[in-house]
């Protein structure tokens, strides 16, 4: 078996550089490489960075591209690389661009004809989906749902009826919220994954139906600390066959009451599941 080669580093080339989650020993050699040979690191946060160069020995120039400065500075990176310097682009977690800056560089260098090489590595979406045991045939990446409970509700009504296995990214103090939002307009029975903190000391991994997961989470603070993904079961079809006088009942309720107390009175008359007359109509407002 042959022994791997150092990193060929070329010239006039954009890197895109995976950075551990949480767990250093994820970093991978092809990226301790590149962070070692290239002119110009562009890091999210310079001095995260810099704490993540000192622990691998790495001296390296640095350049803060975030949120807020990328439009105006990724100009200036790209005429570097355009003289023929090497850059590698890293965020403070995981890998650039993932809900992480980096695009408009990306787009600026791709539009120029700049070489862009990514290279694979941790990623806190990916990692999450492998360990909740549901399906990862097809998913759906969300990033963060919108931040005010109107834009939250919306987002999530558009996504009622999507099948594949979704993935969102939360912040602690929105996550019960969240959860409560999904029990509203999903219903009490979408099974949801919280993978917390993963692979740190405290990495958690718990799944349940949404109003258990929302209670289980509101008895102990610490379950709503750290860095969390949430990976969501996608819509199924209900396999129970529902009475047409059921949605009749149900299509005549939704006229004067919501439809979460529509759907409980029609079950309670027809002795139907809630849960899937709920999940018809959203199908039917979703077309």
């Amino acid at each position: 078996m042959k022994q791997p080669q150092p990193a060929a580093i070329g010239s006039a080339t954009l890197y895109i550089v995976p950075t551990p989650i949480g767990n250093l020993s994820d970093i991978t050699l092809r990226a301790l490489e590149v962070l070692k040979q290239v002119d110009l690191i562009a890091a999210e946060d310079t001095r995260h960075t810099g704490l993540l160069l000192q622990h691998f020995a790495i001296n390296a120039r640095l350049f803060a591209l975030h949120d807020h400065n990328e439009q105006q500075k990724a100009e200036l990176l790209l005429a570097r690389l355009q003289q023929g310097q090497n850059i590698a682009l890293v965020s403070d977690a995981g890998t650039p661009l993932i809900n992480d800056p980096g695009y408009h560089l990306v787009q600026q260098c791709r539009a120029a004809g700049v070489r862009v090489v990514p290279l694979p590595g941790a990623c806190a979406a990916i990692t999450a989906l492998c360990a909740a045991g549901l399906p990862s045939d097809r998913f759906c990446y969300e990033g963060f749902l919108p931040a005010k409970g109107k834009g939250r509700k919306d987002r999530l009504q558009a996504l009622a009826s999507e099948s594949r296995t979704l993935i969102f990214y939360e912040s602690p103090h929105r996550l019960l919220e969240s959860l409560q939002d999904m029990v509203t307009v999903w219903g009490a029975q979408r099974h949801v994954v919280l993978a917390r903190e993963l692979t740190k000391t405290w990495e958690s991994i718990y799944g349940a139906p949404v109003a258990e997961l929302l209670e289980w989470v509101q008895q102990d603070e610490m379950r709503r600390r750290g860095e969390m993904v949430l990976i969501v079961e996608g819509y199924q079809a209900p396999t129970e066959v529902l009475p047409p006088e059921a949605l009749r009942t149900l299509a005549l309720l939704q006229q004067e009451l919501p439809l979460k107390r529509a759907a409980a009175l029609t079950a309670e008359i027809h002795a139907v599941k809630k849960n899937a007359l709920y999940q018809y109509a959203l199908t039917q407002q979703n077309g």
